[in-house]
């Protein structure tokens, strides 16, 4: 059968909420629905990089987009009430570890309070359907072991934003089950593994610190060259949450906590990635550390996609070289002068075609 197949069919004139669509996920997500033919509205902060995505791709064509806070409840759910949607993915957050240490009060009350106004105004919405809430694959209990974490495993969480997404799943599972599920609305959580793709430029992340230390002749310094991480290729968390979606609108009973990412046994270290990535990339120094200095960070991390796989048929489709290889080529291209928009639609073209052709 065919997997992670997006289908048009379903997805053609349906109403879709995204939060966080200014930032990168939320641009390659946008993009892909709007070529699904969705009715797409979203809801964030102005992007806070530049160069951004949301503006280089012309995401805003097409699309009723709202700036917001999603600290702010009652203009969350002024337009929420105004966009109507059947389908929710919620994407906005503080997203990353090292601004958590330096601002975990805005990193709980974003990721924690701000889940908490989105899913609120949803209760007793009348169209609202499905809600894909995305958290990491950092929320769980960290044992520093060599073994992948299941949907089942404890919550927790040493830095700021891995707690503060801990505690988001609370908060979706409670609204889920003392709330939403009682007025047929469907609600998953989805922990992806670490994304990789073109477009991202926010800071402390590996490829776009690559990218902006090599396109400017200076080299790359690298922290922790043996941390594991799950690394993928954006889209596919986006195929998985797209296909997640899908399922929950046609069973509810779906609903729970899913894992995105590679295979565990596909986890790679930092200098693996880096190494690949300069070779994609043609050329650029690298400075190895020695995994000191800087606030604490899990050296490994793996995640057991089972569940995904036998309840939804998601499957990884792109290796860890051809994530990245795709990834560098997307910003030697975009450095080069070529439209960001139709390299995103370049590379979903391709996504798409190599999975109907792959048949199991």
């Amino acid at each position: 059968m065919v997997m992670n197949k997006a289908s048009s069919s379903f997805w053609q004139g349906k109403r879709v909420l995204v939060t966080g669509h200014t930032g990168f996920k939320g641009c390659w997500l946008v993009l892909w629905l709007q070529r699904l033919g969705a009715n797409v509205t979203g809801l964030a902060l102005a992007p806070n990089t530049n160069p951004n995505l949301y503006m280089l791709a012309n995401v805003d064509n097409n699309l009723k987009s709202y700036e917001c806070d999603i600290r702010d409840a009652h203009n969350v759910s002024r337009i929420v009430q105004e966009a109507k949607p059947e389908i929710v993915f919620h994407l906005a957050a503080q997203s990353l570890v090292r601004a958590s240490y330096k601002d975990p009060l805005a990193t709980y009350a974003t990721n924690i309070q701000g889940t908490a106004n989105v899913l609120d105004s949803l209760r007793e919405m009348e169209h609202v359907r499905v809600v894909v809430a995305i958290t990491t694959d950092k929320v769980y209990r960290n044992l520093e072991q060599p073994y992948p974490y299941r949907e089942t495993d404890n919550l927790g969480g040493h830095d700021p934003y891995s707690a503060s997404k801990a505690a988001a799943e609370l908060v979706v599972a409670s609204y889920r089950d003392a709330f939403l599920s009682e007025q047929g609305v469907a609600v998953a959580t989805a922990r992806a593994g670490n994304v990789i793709g073109g477009g991202d430029w926010a800071e402390d992340r590996l490829l776009p610190d690559a990218v902006r230390a090599w396109s400017a002749g200076h080299p790359l310094y690298i922290r922790r060259p043996s941390a594991v991480r799950p690394w993928q290729h954006v889209l596919e968390p986006l195929s998985a949450y797209l296909r997640l979606a899908e399922k929950l609108y046609e069973e509810p009973k779906k609903a729970g906590a899913y894992n995105f990412g590679p295979r565990p046994h596909d986890a790679a270290t930092v200098e693996d990635v880096i190494t690949k990535a300069r070779k994609s990339f043609g050329s650029g120094e690298i400075e190895w550390g020695n995994g000191c200095g800087g606030p604490h960070e899990a050296n490994w991390l793996a995640l057991e996609t089972a569940k995904a796989r036998t309840a939804l048929g998601v499957e990884p489709r792109w290796d860890l070289g051809q994530s990245i290889a795709c990834t560098m080529n997307w910003y030697r291209r975009q450095l080069a002068g070529e439209s960001a928009q139709a390299l995103c639609l370049e590379n979903i073209t391709a996504y798409e075609s190599h999975i109907e052709g792959m048949k199991s």
